[in-house]
Parts: C-alpha cells; structure tokens; sequence
C-alpha cells in the first residue's frame, strides 16, 4: 500500500464531532476546500479515520496521467522556467 500520511504535522481541526442518528458526521467548513468533493477512506487497527482528498478527471483526460507524459511536461515546465524555449515542429493534437 502506498503511503497515505505524507505530511505528519497533523494538527487538531476542530472540537469533538458526534455521529448523527444515520452514523454520519458533518465536517466543518476549516478543514473544507471548494475543489475537493471526494476523499478516500482509510481507517487503522487503533480506530483511527483519515480522509484523502481525491479528485476525478475525464477518461479522455487520463493519457496525461502516464509516467511518460508526466516526465515530459515536468521537463517542459522546468525548461520553460529557466527560459529555455525550444522552437520546434507543432504537433496538432
């Protein structure tokens, strides 16, 4: 399993949260941003629940998300903030 904690300055958000009669618990809007609407479940032997923010992209979207392609346009990026233009053929996508 990959690592799910990847920052361990946790701090605490919020008093204590009660679960309602349908066993929910409603998240204060602190720990909230307007960008994430899916989190990931994860729980531990000791009980404890922690909420990965997730989100979704478009299957037309997903080749970008190759190892690859991620490589290219890191590179592409750094170049581009080092002033390193390359000019070059246009590839219409």
């Amino acid at each position: 399993m990959a690592t799910i904690i990847k920052d361990s300055k946790s701090v605490k958000a919020f008093g204590t949260v009660k679960l309602d009669a349908k066993k929910r618990i409603s998240l204060p809007k602190s720990v909230l941003t307007d960008d994430v609407i899916y989190y990931q479940v994860y729980h531990n032997k000791l009980g404890q629940i922690i909420l990965d923010p997730q989100v979704q992209i478009p299957t037309s979207e997903l080749w970008l998300y190759s190892p690859a392609v991620l490589k290219a346009v890191d590179k592409g990026l750094n170049a581009l903030a080092k002033g390193k233009l390359v000019k070059g053929k246009r590839s219409d996508l």
